[in-house]
């Protein structure tokens, strides 16, 4: 059996869900649906990110203990994603005793094998990002994420020699080509490999920082929530046991925002190599969504929040905007006309408008009952199964490689054709003709038999439309993924479908 294992960054719980962590769960719950469906033994994992001197201090302007904190803040981001319909299938917080256990074991084991040392260091320390920068990183002075200049900063350390596995490296990501997708990220990470990586500082004295998980072998020192936080990719599946570890770690698929592609595309996998530890399959990065060409900021109020995007369109209509208007890898703009513009032209005129008529044509002409098919079957009945077999097509070959906005376009450019064949065979028209109504009734058969290869395709990506067509064309669940049936043999003449539900009521 194939397997997947999708985790994603677990967030950082000093501030709630917003478009940016909504848009990297819709990505991965979009693919964990799609190849459960597909019968793809899956593991989708996500989660928080709790240490660090930013929660410390975010739990202290709150006046909370930090565990109190992050315990209160870890359950928004939790509830926020069930209520999004979001299928993970575990749910792991740095804070867990058993994450906590293992990142001390892996310290230990890197710290025997000679790969972590205690040195003095001098840097500049950046406390919006918790780590420290060369002169080189930063822009005018200045951090390049957070545009403050970074603090001075020299004490006693501990280091992980990252720079001994630099060369090694960078032959695994030249000779696995999609290592790290897209290409012009690996090529981002090459570029930091042509040059000293250095050694990474991986522990902070408690005189500084007490909120965070104590380094096993001198308790003066937290562990560098970097070293923390990565290893919880492998931390969760440990915890379910050896053999979860063994089935799915070679499949891990890791998809992140592209700020944090340098922790997961150097500092990770030297991580993994230091510990004798196989490197991930994939690192999936994606870009960012600016709001109306602005970047999101509490001060501007331009914060886009999932919760607030389900309650006004539906979850669906959120997960199509963020899916069909961005290309994987690259920057993508919320704009408020693109999204009314998107949700009318494409869910409410398209697929709502070919599920109603439909539905109401074979309610109208046949009390729902569904007629035979024409045989042998027009020309122009083949061209409309023709329609979504390439769809089907399409959407396998774009969902392997991250192409989910192209996979959209094409199960949408066969429920257009699936709206143009009713103007061209004109069922309404016929059916004012008794002798026609053999004809009518083939025809919206084969509209039937679009609506459900249609709602197979979007199962993953509208769920709940998808369940609502199922449910219409009072199909059993076990049939929903039965993607080998022909066309045309799903719907036995006889067969009973209901009434059409407004699935998206169009925007005003």
């Amino acid at each position: 059996m194939p397997r997947i294992y999708i985790t994603t960054p677990l967030y950082y719980v000093n501030g709630d869900p917003h478009l940016g962590s909504a848009y990297t769960m819709i990505i991965t719950d979009t693919l964990a649906r799609y190849y459960r469906l597909r019968g793809w033994e899956t593991f989708y994992l996500t989660g928080t990110d709790e240490h660090g001197d930013k929660i410390a201090q975010a739990a202290a302007e709150a006046g909370m203990d930090p565990k109190a904190f992050t315990d209160q803040v870890s359950q928004t981001f939790r509830a926020a994603w069930d209520l999004c319909g979001i299928t993970y299938d575990h749910f792991i917080r740095t804070t867990d005793p058993y994450h906590v256990r293992y990142v001390q074991e892996l310290l230990t084991k890197v710290y025997e094998a000679g790969d972590i040392y205690f040195d003095r260091y001098g840097g500049l320390y950046c406390f919006g990002c918790e780590r420290f920068y060369t002169p080189k990183e930063l822009r005018d002075g200045r951090c390049p994420d957070h545009l403050v200049e970074p603090t001075l900063i020299e004490e006693e350390n501990y280091f992980f020699r990252m720079g001994k596995y630099q060369e090694r490296l960078r032959q695994h990501i030249e000779a696995h080509p999609d290592f790290i997708r897209p290409e012009g990220f690996r090529n981002e990470v090459l570029a930091m490999l042509r040059e000293p990586i250095g050694d990474l500082c991986i522990s902070r004295p408690k005189s500084r920082l007490t909120w965070g998980i104590e380094i096993p072998f001198d308790r003066r020192y937290v562990t560098y929530v970097w070293f923390d936080a990565l290893i919880n990719y492998v931390s969760a599946l440990k915890y379910k046991g050896e053999e979860m570890f063994q089935k799915f770690w070679p499949e891990a698929q890791h998809f992140i925002g592209k700020d944090i592609l340098k922790p997961h595309g150097v500092f990770w996998p030297t991580m993994l190599m230091a510990a004798g530890l196989p490197l991930y399959k994939h690192l999936n990065v994606h870009g960012f969504w600016t709001v109306e060409g602005q970047k999101m900021s509490k001060s501007l109020g331009n914060v886009i929040s999932p919760l607030v995007m389900k309650e006004r369109i539906g979850m669906d209509a959120f997960r199509y905007f963020l899916l069909r208007e961005s290309v994987f890898g690259q920057d993508a703009d919320f704009r408020e006309e693109s999204l009314h513009a998107r949700y009318n032209a494409d869910l409410a005129n398209n697929l709502g408008n070919l599920v109603s008529r439909t539905l109401a044509m074979q309610d109208r002409y046949f009390k729902g009952v569904v007629q035979p098919l024409d045989d042998p079957p027009p020309a122009i009945d083949r061209q409309l199964a023709a329609a979504f077999t390439q769809a089907a097509a399409e959407v396998e070959t774009q969902v392997a490689h991250l192409g989910l906005s192209r996979a959209l376009e094409a199960i949408f450019r066969a429920t257009d054709y699936a709206n143009k064949y009713i103007t061209e065979t004109a069922p309404f028209t016929l059916a004012k003709d008794p002798a026609s109504l053999p004809r009518v009734g083939a025809v919206l058969h084969n509209l039937l038999e679009a609506l459900r290869v249609a709602a197979q395709l979007l199962a993953p990506f509208l769920p709940d439309a998808s369940t609502r067509i199922f449910t219409a064309l009072a199909l059993p669940r076990e049939q929903w993924s039965a993607y080998d049936v022909p066309w045309g043999k799903m719907f036995p003449p006889g067969h009973r479908v209901h009434t059409a539900p407004v699935l998206f009521p169009r925007l005003s």
